[in-house]
C-alpha cells in the first residue's frame, strides 16, 4: 500500500456540463479498493466463494477538482484500518498529480450463509489486511 489504479473517463461518466458526474468517484474507488486488495492476494470473488461478502456502511468524498471525458485518472487507494469485522480504505483521484478527489470507504463483513449478518474477518483476510495498514 499503497495501489495506483488507472481509469480512463468514459462519456457516459459525464454529465450536461461535461466532467465527471459526482456519484461516479464511487465506482472509481471500487475500482482502486479491488485492485489494491487483488494485489495483496484478497479477491472480492474468493471472499464470495467462501461464503463472506464485504458490504459499504460508510462512505464520503470531498472533490477539489473536476475531471473530464478521455482523462487518465490515477486512483490511489490506501488500507488504513482493519477490525475485526471492518476495513476502511482511503482514496486520492487524481489526474496529472493533482488531486480531484478524496475521500473514504467503510466496509463490514457480512455472512451471506447466515442471512447477511455482520462476521468477524476471516483470520487470514485479517493478518494480510493488517501487514497492508498504511498509517495516516
Amino acid at each position: 500500500m499503497p495501489h495506483d489504479a488507472q481509469v480512463r473517463v468514459r462519456y457516459a461518466e459525464t454529465d450536461q456540463m461535461g466532467v465527471v458526474y459526482h456519484s461516479n468517484y464511487l465506482i472509481y474507488f471500487e475500482i482502486g479498493r479491488t485492485e489494491a486488495m487483488r494485489k495483496l492476494g484478497i479477491s472480492y470473488r474468493e471472499l464470495e466463494e467462501r461464503g463472506f461478502v464485504l458490504a459499504v456502511i460508510e462512505s464520503s468524498m470531498r472533490h477539489t477538482g473536476s475531471a473530464r471525458y478521455d482523462d487518465n485518472l490515477t486512483v490511489r487507494t490506501w488500507l488504513r484500518e482493519v477490525t475485526k469485522t471492518r476495513l476502511r480504505f482511503e482514496y486520492a483521484v487524481t489526474l496529472d498529480g493533482k488531486t480531484l478527489t478524496s475521500g473514504h470507504t467503510v466496509l463490514a463483513f457480512l455472512s451471506r450463509h447466515d442471512g447477511m449478518r455482520p462476521v468477524r474477518c476471516p483470520p487470514d483476510v485479517e493478518a494480510l489486511a493488517q501487514a497492508a495498514v498504511e498509517p495516516a
